[in-house]
């Protein structure tokens, strides 16, 4: 089931939401500051593309993850997080986008803080 559901994310625009997430990654790769922040993009990219069958553990980071959470949540976090929060709740209005919408949910949880988190 989790592959169907993912080849439907992918026809449905889970692939834009990837390549949105990569091309994010690529312009905070242009600075050595941004470094961090890029490759974190990256990996959210790599879980929005397939994102079916697997599931979010926050709060691994250190006192180096927690400082370069709280300056991606400052700087953009709270962006990412509220555009998977409002088009999980436009998934949510049918019956038949509550999955995906659950999906979004997820993507906003790892928009807030994406250093230290596990995806399994």
């Amino acid at each position: 089931m989790n592959f169907v559901g993912n080849i439907i994310w992918l026809l449905l625009g889970g692939i834009i939401a990837s390549i949105a997430w990569f091309i994010v990654g690529l312009i905070l790769c242009v600075t050595v500051i941004g470094i961090p922040f890029g490759v974190q993009c990256f990996k959210i990219s790599g879980f929005v593309l397939w994102p079916f069958g697997k599931e979010i553990e926050l709060g691994h980071f250190g006192a180096g993850g927690l400082l370069l959470n709280i300056i991606w949540l400052i700087l953009f976090g709270w962006e990412f997080a509220i555009a998977h929060f409002m088009i999980g709740l436009i998934f949510c209005i049918t019956v038949v986008g509550i999955p995906f919408g659950l999906q979004h949910f997820k993507f906003a949880q790892l928009g807030l803080m994406p250093f230290g988190a596990e995806i399994r």
